[in-house]
């Protein structure tokens, strides 16, 4: 199997890294049509609130948090998942386990196609 197919959640090999905040690390890994973001969340720690343009989808992995979208908040749990559309504003804030979310965007996001730092969205 090429290795440019098959990854591991666990790994960081083929992915992009980034730091989108102090204590919120991804790697990503970008396809033609969608893009792959493994987010981990330090315990207690809270992202700036930004929108995009891209569709998001994310899934609770592991740990919990409270969601911010659009105005609304929600605690988010192992197993929950969620759909943010595109441009509306949105964070998350870790529980005390900390938190990992399984992202994906589509179309992918042009600015998560390389490493950098940053939530590479408007803030709100």
């Amino acid at each position: 199997m090429d290795p440019k197919t098959l990854f591991n959640i666990n790994s960081k090999e083929g992915g992009i890294e980034r730091e989108l905040a102090p204590g919120i690390t991804t790697t990503v890994f970008p396809g033609d049509q969608a893009m792959i973001s493994i987010v981990r969340i330090e315990p207690n720690t809270k992202g700036t609130l930004h929108h995009h343009p891209e569709e998001q989808w994310g899934y609770c992995i592991s740990g919990s948090g409270t969601r911010f979208q659009n105005g609304e908040t929600f605690e988010i749990r192992e197993g929950d998942f969620w759909l943010t559309p595109g441009n509306v504003p949105h964070t998350v804030e870790s529980g005390p386990d900390g938190l990992v979310v399984f992202d994906v965007f589509a179309p992918p996001r042009e600015a998560y196609k390389k490493p950098g730092s940053g939530f590479a969205g408007s803030e709100s």
